[in-house]
């Protein structure tokens, strides 16, 4: 998985890039823009949803009832015992030595808080709105009672749907510009921690939105539990971690840490390993590299900290940079504004 080589050491100073630029980009011509313009068709889309929910009354459903269930799936109890022992686990058997309150732990912290108390009404209201006016739009996507179709089967359906439609989406994250000027945002963590699944931009939930359509479509066969979908989360959350850990012949099927870790890797394409539960997509798509000792321990964050970094500086400055990389997508950058990709890395390397 060897690409234009990186400074994989970990200075307080910015890390400076080596190797071309990605394809797609070059030196811009004439006075810089003052915004990424194409950032705010996004933020467009999420306010539409928003207004088109409350003008609907959310399509009858319950907001507060829709808000509580999010809300137990984020930071109930049981989540929080899970992510505890995550925690713990990380101190046992880290895949990189941090110390316990490390800068980007400390950041991703902010992203928690922020997740729980001002994203999750957003993700709760685009959500409720995306479904309305799909259901309305489109009324025969949403199939009949299937008699054949077990309340077990249909659920374990809709899970492995949704597992595939996340992948699409995070897929579209790395492979369309203005969707990864949001997504790099989740990359910068140069300290993995079971909380970097916390560290997303808001806006980043209008592209997974796409993940809800299985359940629309086999809504009057079965709904996710709450149970499931806590599960799911700490699955997620677990892929993220700072530890060393694999599942052996099941990682042909489950994401582990080792296994995402190369997703988020300085050094190489991080196009590939994209799944969030399932292996299985990124086999298919032949986007899946499995864990070897080299990759175990690899750095983590963006080439050239193209995005405001606590890590950078003598001082971690977490709020100023926490509101730099919430404005960060709607900022231009067009030298790096589009990651390399694995497929152009096998171009490359084909005799």
């Amino acid at each position: 998985m060897a690409t234009d080589t990186l400074e994989l050491s970990r200075p307080t100073a910015p890390r400076a890039r080596s190797g071309a630029p990605p394809a797609g980009t070059g030196t811009p011509r004439g006075p810089s823009p003052r915004l990424y313009v194409p950032a705010f068709s996004i933020a467009a889309v999420a306010a539409g949803l928003v207004v088109l929910g409350v003008l609907d009354r959310w399509g009858g459903a319950s907001f507060a009832g829709a808000s509580r269930d999010l809300h137990v799936v984020v930071v109930g109890p049981a989540t929080l015992a899970i992510l505890g022992v995550f925690l713990v686990v990380e101190r046992v058997r880290p895949a990189q030595r941090r110390p316990v309150a490390a800068r980007g732990y400390r950041q991703d912290v902010l992203y928690t808080v922020l997740n729980a108390t001002l994203v999750a009404p957003l993700v709760v209201a685009m959500s409720l709105s995306f479904s309305d006016a799909a259901r309305k739009a489109l009324p025969w996507i949403v199939l009949p009672k299937l008699g054949l179709l077990p309340r077990g089967a249909a659920i374990a359906l809709i899970f492995v749907a949704m597992d595939g439609a996340n992948w699409l989406a995070h897929l579209a994250n790395h492979r369309v510009r203005v969707l990864w000027r949001f997504h790099e945002l989740h990359h910068s963590q140069e300290d993995m921690s079971v909380l970097t699944v916390f560290r997303t931009h808001p806006l980043i939930h209008v592209s997974y939105l796409v993940a809800l359509v299985p359940g629309i479509v086999l809504l009057a066969n079965g709904k996710l539990p709450t149970t499931l979908l806590v599960i799911y989360g700490a699955t997620v959350a677990f892929a993220h971690s700072n530890t060393n850990l694999g599942f052996g012949p099941l990682e042909r099927v489950f994401v582990s840490p080792n296994f995402h870790r190369i997703h988020h890797r300085l050094d190489g394409p991080q196009d590939v390993n994209l799944g969030f539960a399932l292996t299985i997509w990124d086999q298919l798509a032949g986007r899946a590299v499995f864990p070897t000792p080299e990759t175990v321990r690899a750095d983590t964050g963006l080439p050239g900290r193209p995005l405001a970094v606590e890590q950078a500086g003598r001082r971690a400055r977490h709020l100023s940079v926490f509101l730099a990389q919430l404005v960060g997508p709607f900022r231009p950058m067009p030298d790096l504004a589009t990651p390399p990709s694995v497929r152009g890395q096998r171009r490359r390397e084909a005799p």
